[in-house]
């Protein structure tokens, strides 16, 4: 893709290198300039991805969809979407492929779960060679790999894999296993919080990066080893939304925050009602490690809520629906008193994040849940793979399917004495009558003493 954009001719010297003829580094090299952005600089990504926009926004007019197709949806050099029916899927890839060739780019690789967009294209322009020899009508479509994460054409679901390489049972080595494994939108949360744990408490002992596992460690590191091979068992769909988009009725998301001892994290579910039925999928989810430094469960709970309204704000800004209503839930009547508060003053540290989370969200949109419907809860004590599997946390609660959804009606308060709210001290003073000024003079035994007072010292 980057040799496809061409450096202006005053910016070639900084694209400067050496070269010898037939590999001979006796003779003399010669001098050369790229002409083209290159792999290997910094500023080339950055270069491709505004050329594309540029081409874009140069043909906005003619192609408004492919236009926005290009600007909102291309990962440089990978464009992913999502439309409503393959009619409208065959027109848009025509309709880039146009685009992108006034601009000399060959957009190409294309793969689709629908065997009818497939058909539409040559075999030269399928994703990877192995799909130029598939009976698309009878053999099943290969699994592919989407930024990072495996994609089951067929079923249209996400899975993982997992490549246990022999990594040495040390720090070092745990944490690149617990980094190796990709999940940018939080499908395994929960059980990465796990190895998260281990890690925290390796680096509280003060263990060295390359010393052994300590004894008493070492079996929560081989459970947890042992657990990721059935992550390979897992299948997560990839539409949120099931229904023809015209018998929709209503979008809502939906977050859940909580917070224990070992750690804080949220989750966000799509919620979708058509006419007969109600679906609901987890859309993204966080799982963080409690810090270090103690912190109350109060303040943790605080913090998670504080994440699910930046991940609100993230949502509305990258899923192309409309949203009709959102909601937002706790297990902490501290925190929602927190929120509703319009009296009292905090400290710092609480009063921070209550303004965060008034910013972008309202206090009516947030909502008591008891502890065992918060599906949150997991994100925050972590769970094993088959407990994973078997829990909500990718169907969300059972009052989220449920026809007509019942918030609760009653305002959190803050308790007397919470130690987060500042204390106010009012001082009272009280002014006697004043004595004439002619008696004030009866206090003074010496007629210098009462200049002084009355005038100030001359000294």
């Amino acid at each position: 893709m980057f040799h496809r954009f061409h450096v202006n001719q005053d910016d070639r010297d900084y694209l400067r290198f050496l070269w010898w003829e037939n590999g001979d580094t006796s003779s003399e090299p010669k001098e050369y300039r790229m002409k083209v952005h290159l792999f290997g600089a910094a500023s080339s990504p950055g270069c491709a991805n505004y050329g594309m926009k540029y081409l874009a926004s140069q043909n906005e007019n003619e192609y408004p969809a492919a236009a926005n197709f290009i600007r909102k949806n291309f990962y440089v050099d990978d464009g992913l979407i999502s439309v409503d029916s393959v009619e409208a899927a065959i027109r848009l890839v025509g309709e880039v492929q146009d685009v992108c060739s006034r601009g000399k780019l060959h957009l190409h690789k294309f793969i689709s779960n629908s065997r009818e967009v497939l058909e539409s294209f040559p075999d030269t322009k399928r994703a990877k060679q192995e799909l130029n020899d598939v009976d698309l009508s009878y053999n099943e479509l290969p699994i592919q790999t989407v930024l990072g994460i495996r994609w089951n054409v067929k079923s249209d679901t996400f899975s993982f894999k997992v490549a246990l390489d022999e990594k040495p049972t040390t720090r070092r080595g745990i944490l690149s296993t617990v980094a190796s494994m990709f999940d940018p939108l939080g499908f395994l949360a929960p059980f990465l919080l796990l190895g998260k744990q281990i890690q925290q408490e390796m680096c509280q002992r003060g263990i060295g990066w390359d010393e052994p596992l300590p004894t008493e460690i070492k079996p929560q590191w081989d459970s947890w080893l042992n657990d990721l091979k059935k992550l390979q068992q897992l299948q997560i769909s990839r539409c949120l939304v099931l229904e023809d988009p015209s018998k929709v009725l209503n979008v809502e998301l939906h977050h859940f925050s909580d917070a224990s001892s070992h750690g804080y994290g949220q989750c966000s579910y799509m919620r979708v009602v058509s006419g007969d039925r109600v679906h609901c999928f987890l859309v993204i989810g966080k799982a963080r490690v409690a810090p270090t430094k103690i912190v109350t469960i109060p303040r943790l709970e605080l913090t998670a809520a504080v994440v699910s309204a930046a991940i609100s704000s993230m949502l509305r800004e990258e899923l192309e629906l409309k949203i009709d209503e959102e909601y937002f839930w706790t297990d902490s009547q501290v925190v929602l008193g927190y929120i509703n508060n319009e009296a009292k003053r905090f400290h710092v540290f609480v009063a921070n994040r209550v303004q965060r989370i008034r910013e972008t969200t309202n206090p009516a949109q947030w909502y008591y849940v008891e502890t065992d419907q918060n599906p949150a809860d997991h994100a925050s004590r972590g769970l094993k793979v088959e407990e994973l599997m078997n829990s909500s946390w990718f169907t969300g609660p059972k009052f989220l399917w449920e026809r007509e959804i019942v918030t609760p009606k009653s305002t959190p308060k803050i308790l007397i004495g919470d130690p987060e709210v500042k204390t106010i001290q009012t001082l009272q003073t009280q002014a006697e009558k004043e004595d004439r000024f002619i008696e004030r003079f009866e206090r003074f035994s010496k007629w210098n003493t009462a200049i002084n007072v009355l005038f100030g010292s001359r000294n």
